[in-house]
């Protein structure tokens, strides 16, 4: 199993390099303005390498999100995600978190469910 790093703050080309391959697009959002203002963010490393990365941004109160949760493709199916998922659930707890909210495609729900988390109504605008 990977090694799972709370906070690691990986090189912009490491998760680069995870975000193409897990997410299939050519460029990776600019991580560095992201992170310092996130409550946490996990990522998995096998053998050194970065392979899964999931971010937990927050309100600054009781309210937290889990974004960005990815495993590279090569990596899937080894409960990488699930692992990410339950530690980034863990440390928002630790850190003050009451509500950790998570959006996800219709696909996911059986992963989502199984992590914890059960489905509410939402809604959505997008401004972009």
């Amino acid at each position: 199993m990977p090694e799972l790093r709370i906070d690691p703050f990986p090189s912009p080309a490491d998760l680069n390099t995870l975000w193409c391959a897990a997410w299939n697009t050519p460029q990776a959002p600019d991580f560095s303005c992201i992170l310092p203002r996130s409550l946490t963010h996990l990522g998995a490393y096998h053998d050194g390498r970065l392979v899964g990365f999931v971010n937990v941004a927050w309100d600054g109160g009781i309210h937290a999100f889990l974004l960005d949760t990815c495993v590279h493709p090569d990596m899937r199916r080894r409960g990488i995600a699930t692992q990410l998922v339950r530690e980034a659930t863990r440390v928002a707890r630790e850190r003050g978190a009451e509500w950790l909210h998570v959006d996800f495609e219709p696909h996911l729900t059986s992963f989502y469910r199984a992590c914890g988390f059960r489905t509410s109504e939402a809604g959505l605008i997008k401004l972009a």
